[in-house]
């Protein structure tokens, strides 16, 4: 079957969601690894569910998180893409662009390609002003992916859907106006088409 990709990289396409990303889909929100720095782990029900808001967020907005593939394997390598942050905060609302990778993918740079795909995509043809990243000041991994994609550190805050004494409860925002991104160094492997 020939999968529409919304976005390309050299390696990745970025596309809508299909009914046979379920089940890899749930084993990947079950791994303790992958969701080290996320409050927990997602059982198949609660997968199913956020598979459901990702679908009606494109159903408003025309985009949201994107599936991820290798183009040349086809294997499924998670999600990266936008989502409206709505939680009460000083910089909500906003636009998040966010990533999440089955641990067997980790290591090979896909997080850092698919998302600087998703920036260009999002400032040059949905024309978004400012788009952020956030994560707990203890995931150095995608702290990494942030700084490798040329996003900037604004400041600290604590997560208000979180108690104060949770350990995840500190947080970093990250952020890149469209203005910022234009004089941005781009990431070689990002072979965009669209």
């Amino acid at each position: 079957m020939k999968k529409e990709y919304m976005i390309t990289t050299e390696r990745l396409g970025l596309r809508r969601w299909l009914a046979q990303d379920l089940e890899p889909f749930v084993e990947m929100n079950r791994d303790p690894k992958v969701m080290e720095f996320l409050p927990k782990q997602l059982s198949r029900a609660e997968t199913e569910q956020f598979l459901d808001r990702i679908e009606k967020h494109f159903s408003t907005h025309g985009y949201s998180l994107y599936a991820v593939d290798n183009r040349i394997s086809g294997d499924f390598v998670g999600f990266t893409g936008f989502q409206w942050a709505t939680f009460i905060s000083d910089f909500t609302p906003c636009v998040e662009i966010g990533w999440r990778l089955p641990y067997r993918h980790w290591g090979k740079g896909y997080a850092s390609e698919a998302a600087a795909a998703c920036l260009h995509h999002g400032f040059q043809v949905l024309d978004f002003p400012e788009i952020v990243s956030f994560t707990s000041v203890i995931n150095l991994r995608s702290i990494a992916v942030m700084k490798r994609i040329h996003m900037k550190f604004r400041f600290r805050f604590g997560h208000p859907k979180l108690p104060p004494e949770h350990r995840l409860y500190e947080h970093v925002l990250y952020a890149m106006k469209r203005e910022e991104y234009s004089s941005a160094h781009h990431i070689d492997r990002c072979v965009l088409n669209g």
